[in-house]
């Protein structure tokens, strides 16, 4: 009798200390209201295909090293993985974060493992995402952030992405360790399977929506010189704001298009983010360049889709701003239909009230003599803005927020 109750209580003891142990090496693994959280970074996730692939390597027992670059710092970190546009399973040996450093170089001193109920290893079911547990970290704000995956075997056909990363992704054989020399056998400019990076803060978030312009075609590779970076920039020197770019090049918001239109992927992308505040819809050149009935029509079904997604926004406590459809007057998009049902929606989004604020997008950049072309000195295209077109509306947006969007300010 005095044996098993010794038994018992030497189970009970190291149940104990197993627990505490556990704690100790994962203070992550606890459960945190949203009110918590934020996102400080965010790309909308994508189907893959074999275009986007690497063209030399396999992801099979490789090594993968991309590099964001946050908003808001934070003392705890998880991240999100995504496997929901893949019809297979995917095998994870290790994720590791670190400080970036130019090219595919880190901070080793900074690389920390994560785990997923605690354990380094995970496997994500087809169609499904996961999130680490929470990570003890020195995020600063601003700051470029390495992610290594290390890759089993089992690697889906078609990888879900985000293709218009603008970011260059590094590739290297065998399943490199954090304090070992990453060597690159091949560079891609695409993100596979991270999809969002959560911290522990209580700052605003907003979320931005919207197609190549805001996904970056026509910013620099590497310079992380988006519209939204630069807006979240200036925000971080007045008010620190958590910014979520989940734009994706060539999307539109009622059918057709690149990947899944606006409609389809709202509550994934944008609902499905943590605690979004705000939200800026600046989306709708695509339907408009690519659309072959009238303008009415087209103009008619865009306002019908603003309307919903607005109206799935509020139910959530989200304010939402409109951004006004900028010019493409000699761009292959161009024709006098599709400048009429720009026009239409424009006036829409200006006037109807329906938006919490505006962003005049157009004004802001348009021609004061040709209101229908872009300035020359923001555009190479005629349709996408360059970086300091970007630059111009990231600071423009960033003191519409900080100011109601009522308004441009004169001296933009």
């Amino acid at each position: 009798m005095k044996q098993r109750l010794f038994f018992n209580i030497c189970v009970a003891l190291l149940s104990v200390l197993v627990g505490r142990a556990q704690s100790f090496s994962n203070p992550s693994v606890v459960s945190r209201s949203a009110s918590e959280l934020a996102g400080t970074w965010a790309a909308a996730a994508e189907w893959t295909g074999s275009a986007d692939m690497p063209r030399y390597t396999a992801f099979a027992g490789y090594s993968l090293r991309q590099v964001l670059k946050v908003s808001v710092g934070s003392q705890q970190l998880s991240l999100c993985l995504s496997n929901e546009f893949s019809k297979e399973p995917l095998e994870i040996e290790a994720v590791y974060v670190a400080d970036a450093l130019d090219s595919c170089d880190i901070h080793r001193s900074t690389a920390r493992y994560l785990t997923f109920k605690g354990h380094r290893k995970i496997c994500i079911e087809a169609g499904t995402k996961v999130s680490s547990d929470w990570l003890k970290y020195e995020l600063r704000p601003l700051q470029k952030l390495a992610v290594t995956i290390c890759y089993g075997r089992q690697i889906p056909k078609n990888m879900t992405s985000h293709r218009g990363s603008r970011t260059t992704s590094y590739i290297a054989a065998g399943l490199v360790g954090a304090k070992e020399c990453f060597k690159t056998v091949e560079k891609v400019d695409h993100w596979y399977n991270i999809c969002q990076l959560n911290v522990v803060s209580q700052v605003p978030v907003v979320a931005v929506l919207g197609n190549s312009l805001t996904d970056g075609r026509g910013s620099t590779t590497n310079a992380q010189n988006r519209w939204p970076d630069e807006m979240s920039r200036v925000l971080q020197t007045i008010q620190p704001t958590a910014v979520l770019n989940l734009g994706i090049g060539g999307n539109c918001v009622v059918s057709g298009g690149i990947s899944q239109p606006a409609l389809k992927r709202f509550e994934r992308d944008i609902l499905g983010q943590v605690r979004v505040n705000q939200l800026i819809l600046f989306q709708g050149t695509n339907d408009i360049g690519t659309s072959r009935i009238s303008a009415e029509e087209t103009a008619s079904r865009l306002i019908e889709a603003y309307r919903i997604l607005i109206g799935e926004a509020h139910k959530k406590g989200i304010k939402v701003y409109g951004g006004t459809i900028t010019p493409f007057k000699g761009n292959a998009w161009y024709t006098a239909e599709h400048e009429t049902a720009r026009q239409m929606v424009n006036t829409w989004i200006r006037h109807s009230g329906t938006f919490d604020g505006v962003l005049d997008f157009d004004v802001l950049v348009r021609q004061p003599q040709d209101a229908q072309r872009l300035k020359p000195e923001y555009s190479d295209d005629w349709l996408h803005l360059n970086p300091i077109g970007y630059r111009v509306m990231g600071q423009y947006a960033a003191h519409q927020l900080l100011h109601g969007a009522k308004a441009i300010p004169d001296k933009y």
